[in-house]
């Protein structure tokens, strides 16, 4: 069993095209001998984003803190706040943003290979 606190992990800066203000730590995964998925808490700051992008695989999220909106293929934003859930399918395109005046936190589970 692994039993950790969010403090405890250290937090990495995103780097990548279309990034704005967003750090990632990976809570479980394959360096802890997780055998399936992987669970990664990302950060981000007022006006901070993920870039608008797709992965081959589903993404579950669950927010922790503060208020964003998940922006669906459309462009239109989905409003979140802390304790809602969200599925983005594979090959869905997406993106993360904060909009409210503090750092936004969410959960995301993927499948080990996608940590």
């Amino acid at each position: 069993m692994i039993v950790r606190k969010l403090d405890q992990v250290p937090a990495q800066v995103v780097e990548m095209e279309g990034v704005l203000g967003a750090t990632r730590q990976l809570m479980l995964g394959s360096p802890d001998g997780v055998p399936n998925f992987s669970m990664r808490v990302f950060t981000l700051e007022v006006g901070g984003h993920t870039p608008r992008h797709r992965h081959e695989s589903e993404h579950l999220n669950f927010v922790i803190s503060g208020s964003g909106s998940l922006v669906d293929p459309d462009g239109e934003e989905r409003p979140l706040a802390a304790g809602d859930f969200a599925f983005v399918a594979p090959d869905e395109l997406h993106q993360f943003r904060n909009t409210g005046d503090e750092p936004f936190r969410f959960i995301c589970a993927v499948p080990k290979e996608y940590e």
